[in-house]
């Protein structure tokens, strides 16, 4: 595989994968975009909303899973599942 195979869409689609497995959880946690911003040290919850839904080119990264996972309490491999 080269740089150029991330073209055809499988970056985005890694992204979206991520994305909707975090809303998936904090929504099965029942906890806010807010209450988890809080808890990984942002003020508030816009940078959550914008990479859940990958807008303005925002998306979470390792730090982000690592400590989502501990407050949401579940392996972070969870947030790499395939959507069903």
């Amino acid at each position: 595989m080269k740089i150029e195979d991330f073209e055809d869409g499988r970056l985005e689609n890694f992204y979206k994968i991520v994305s909707h497995n975090v809303i998936r959880i904090r929504n099965e946690r029942n906890v806010s975009q807010l209450k988890l911003a809080n808890a990984i040290g942002h003020g508030n919850a816009t940078f959550i909303g914008k990479a859940e839904l990958s807008v303005e080119n925002k998306h979470f990264n390792l730090e982000h899973l690592y400590k989502m996972s501990v407050v949401l309490n579940v392996d972070i491999e969870e947030f790499f599942k395939p959507i069903k």
